[in-house]
């Protein structure tokens, strides 16, 4: 069996800002990795496209896509979706949410990565978190669609956000991203629209790289964070 993993992005930079190391990582070790992207971020996350002379909708929406299409190409993405729900604020429908139900039921990910409970400053991002567990639980459900296999229990994590203060986020859990930091890199460069977060995501990945070297017996440079939802279940502790 092939494993799987779910990526549920709000926008469609987040998956690179906030997994990008994560995603190139299992993707490398062979690991399916599907990512949504709910929204293109047209509105809100791009300002840079808007301030260009002649711009449309359609052409950020265009633009944005191309972008992360590219980022994906680069870290081994094996699926992503463009489901254009609009941004802020985004639209999160019922028919949206069973077709998230469906995704989880198609692909059963080992683990699933979205966004944090809380951010004050970007609304469609806690709305996103809730969104995907909602989806998760139904998955779960025998009695959604009884022909389908039901999904078993898998983990979430949820990523960092831009202000992990103000956000009530803390991570539990430290990845270290050594051997993809360059592809997440070149994917983060891909993200043309918004190049004043290239810098700040290098710098996030080196203060996660030296926690998870302080807590650890490892040299490790680059890192992402992520907080778990549920607990781990381990046969040793060791």
């Amino acid at each position: 069996m092939t494993n799987t993993a779910l990526v549920v992005s709000a926008h469609s930079a987040d998956f690179v800002w906030r997994a990008g190391g994560a995603i190139a990582l299992h993707a490398a070790k062979g690991w399916q990795v599907t990512v949504v992207c709910l929204s293109y971020g047209e509105r809100g996350e791009s300002a840079k496209l808007w301030r260009l002379p002649g711009m449309t909708l359609d052409r950020v929406k265009a633009e944005r896509e191309k972008e992360a299409r590219a980022a994906a190409e680069v870290l081994g993405v094996h699926d992503i979706q463009f489901w254009d729900l609009g941004d802020y604020p985004i639209t999160l429908t019922n028919d949206s949410l069973f077709r998230l139900v469906d995704v989880y039921r198609n692909i059963h990910p080992g683990f699933v990565l979205t966004h944090s409970k809380e951010d004050p400053y970007n609304r469609d991002h806690p709305a996103v978190c809730e969104f995907a567990q909602h989806a998760r639980i139904t998955a779960q459900a025998h009695g959604h669609n009884p022909h389908q296999k039901v999904l078993g229990a898998p983990p979430v994590f949820l990523f960092e956000p831009h202000q992990p203060e103000q956000c009530g986020w803390k991570p539990d859990v430290l990845l270290g991203i050594d051997g993809v930091w360059e592809k997440k890199r070149a994917a983060i460069e891909c993200m043309a629209g918004q190049e004043h977060l290239w810098e700040y995501y290098t710098r996030v990945a080196q203060q996660r790289g030296a926690q998870a070297a302080r807590n650890s017996d490892r040299a490790i440079k680059y890192g992402e964070g992520y907080q778990s939802v549920f607990p781990h279940v381990v046969e040793t502790l060791g």
